[in-house]
């Protein structure tokens, strides 16, 4: 590869970037994007000399750093001065137009994230640092340059000082704190934590992977030429950053009112959170003839949204008992209003969560609504205390059905399949597709014959009589004999299908075909310890399946008896080269995922859903994304769904 064709190689890559991270609207395929990332990465491991700064296999550094280092702003990072209410905005703009009654103003989203200064010199980033104290910050350029909306060069060749706002989407903030509490990991409290804690990371490689987006707002040092704040920041979007969904140019109080209310209105749909509207006055002379108080600049300010945390007290905590039997408990508060909600309840997720945060019943506690919509309890104000809170124990059987518990690290179940808490989730998996697979009994159905009265256990689907359909809404002769036929048709079913489809935690379909090999049919009377010695199994499989075995035993027996499941040792090929191999797949199959799936681990593939170095083989279709680059980066053998059916 010749240095021409790697640059411009390079200015294909990036657009390819820009188009996906920036615009939301990919003009490459997850596949193309990933060859043309490494033809251009094994070209600069053999060409270091001819690296291009700006390639975007520069991004990501590749040693943890041990500190960060202190930096200097060109100019000084200042804080906004808020306003709360049409008066208050009425008397800053005032101050304003009293002087400088030609002033004009731009009003955007006040993004609720972690600001940043970049700095650019002849079209290349060198350093982005954190607001600090307004004059000092910290450096995290390495972290910077992981953030696909950072621009790692820029046509402008003077040098410029580039502000805005790190933020994460409420989606990949939810995701983010789904993953940390699978992992045992303390939540962020909210999107702008996650973003200043992602951005302070030490190791690059895991700000990489928080999904971090990049808004400009403003700028410091520059010898721009500019007299209109609104033209200047334009010219910047211009150069590869994200554009804010809303930025209006406004000449009255009536006009940033109407900004104002646009945005309140539409703060829920918007993917990331707001907490107001930033707004700068156009003329950057007038700017400079304003100038600043001590702390903030006389020419922007924050029109914050009404306050979406408020403290309250909690009174007592009751226990809710999800569908899929799990205890979620939820706080009973003094009534607060937030954002014109009142809100009296609020999710404390899980009990190793208050033993964490140490939140008793009497607190005094923070609340927020997570993405706007489900109020959540962040921490208790734990110098309020005068005594009289008392700490909130976990259950040891449940509120429903009073059966015993399984008590694992995080949650703790119901394992009662005829507890009325579980009885619709349990009845709707035992029907669905992996699972006994009943043609003509989905979701809805289910719901609808919970709430007839007909099926209030999983005994009573094989009770059905036709002329009992028949006098439901919406049944006909075909569908109530199409229903009962799916019914009678799970009779001899495989063993594996109803060991899945009792829905025991942590027991899912390549378990139930362990347990089938293993077992057969003597498996609802092993114990723990037997359970342990099966390759894969730890101990909380072990304990979910012995405890709902001993708690389930009679229903188990019954079912049994009706289904009559039949025992199919599955025939394993030991001199097959994916014998004892963990195989992921990714991407889209022409054929059917679960077929393929199915055939792998008749080869003793073991199929497992997460790229690890632990994986042997990744066997990716069409769209292929983050997993194929993980095994790419990790080394692992990558076949392409074509590849893989010439190799069987």
């Amino acid at each position: 590869m010749e240095p021409f064709d790697y640059k411009t190689l390079i200015q294909q890559l990036k657009q390819m970037a820009y188009a996906y991270y920036v615009l939301d609207d990919p003009i490459a395929t997850d596949e193309e994007y990933d060859t043309l990332y490494h033809q251009i990465k094994s070209f600069e491991e053999q060409n270091p000399h001819l690296i291009d700064p700006s390639s975007p296999t520069q991004r990501v550094g590749d040693v943890p750093l041990e500190s960060f280092e202190k930096n200097s702003h060109l100019q000084r990072m200042w804080s906004l001065d808020d306003v709360f209410n049409p008066q208050e905005l009425k008397e800053w703009m005032d101050r304003i137009l009293r002087n400088y009654p030609q002033a004009s103003f731009v009003c955007s989203p006040k993004f609720d994230g972690a600001s940043l200064n970049l700095c650019y010199e002849h079209g290349t980033l060198i350093s982005a640092t954190t607001r600090g104290d307004g004059q000092i910050g910290e450096l995290v350029t390495q972290n910077a340059r992981t953030i696909h909306s950072i621009p790692l060069s820029i046509p402008m060749q003077e040098k410029i000082e580039i502000r805005g706002e790190v933020i994460i989407s409420k989606k990949h903030f939810e995701s983010l704190n789904a993953q940390r509490a699978q992992n045992g990991e303390s939540l962020f409290a909210n999107p702008r934590n996650a973003a200043a804690g992602s951005l302070r990371q030490l190791d690059s490689k895991i700000v990489a992977k928080r999904k971090l987006n990049f808004i400009p707002w403003g700028f410091g040092y520059n010898t721009s030429s500019h007299t209109s704040f609104f033209a200047l920041v334009n010219e910047i979007f211009g150069y590869g950053f994200f554009k804010p969904p809303f930025i209006k140019h406004c000449k009255s109080i009536e006009e940033i009112q109407e900004c104002y209310q646009e945005i309140l209105k539409n703060r829920d749909s918007y993917p990331v959170m707001l907490d107001g509207m930033v707004i700068v006055v156009d003329e950057i002379p007038i700017q400079n003839s304003l100038g600043f108080t001590i702390k903030s600049p006389r020419f922007a300010c924050a029109y914050k949204f009404p306050a979406i945390e408020k403290s309250s007290t909690i009174h007592s905590i009751t226990l809710q008992v999800g569908r899929t039997g799990v205890i979620t408990p939820v706080a009973e508060l003094e009534p607060v209003e937030i954002e014109g909600a009142m809100i009296s309840r609020a999710t404390l997720h899980n009990f190793s969560e208050i033993a964490k945060k140490d939140i008793r019943i009497g607190d005094k506690v923070i609340i927020i609504r997570s993405g706007d919509v489900i109020p959540k309890i962040i921490k208790p104000l734990t110098a309020l205390r005068d005594g009289s809170q008392t700490p909130i124990t976990p259950p040891t059987h449940c509120p429903i059905c009073e059966n015993e518990l399984l008590i694992e690290e995080k949650f703790i179940k119901c394992q009662n399949l005829s507890c009325p808490a579980r009885i619709q989730e349990s009845l709707a998996h035992f029907v669905s597709k992996k699972a006994l697979n009943i043609d003509g009994l989905g979701e809805k159905i289910i719901q609808q014959l919970y709430q007839e009265g007909l099926v209030q256990n999983l005994e009573d689907i094989y009770s059905l009589q036709k002329e009992d359909l028949l006098k439901l809404e919406g049944w006909k002769e075909k569908k109530a004999q199409n229903a009962l036929d799916g019914i009678q048709a799970t009779k001899g079913v495989e063993l594996w299908r109803f060991i899945n489809a009792l829905g025991i935690e942590h027991i899912g379909e390549g378990a139930s075909k362990k347990l089938q090999n293993a077992f057969g049919l003597e498996i609802f009377v092993k114990n723990k310890e037997d359970f342990l010695t099966l390759d894969g199994f730890g101990e909380e499989m072990a304990e979910s399946l012995s405890e709902f075995s001993a708690v389930n035993a009679e229903r188990i027996k019954r079912l049994l008896t009706i289904i009559q499941p039949t025992c199919k040792t599955q025939s394993i090929d030991n001199s097959h080269w994916l014998y004892g191999k963990s195989v992921v797949l990714t991407g889209t199959m022409s054929q059917d995922r679960e077929s393929i799936k199915a055939h792998l681990e008749s080869l003793g593939a073991k199929v497992s859903s997460s790229v690890s170095k632990k994986t042997d083989y990744v066997i990716y279709g069409e769209n292929a994304g983050s997993k194929l680059e993980k095994a790419r980066e990790l080394g692992v053998e990558c076949l392409s769904e074509g590849e893989w059916e010439r190799s069987k």
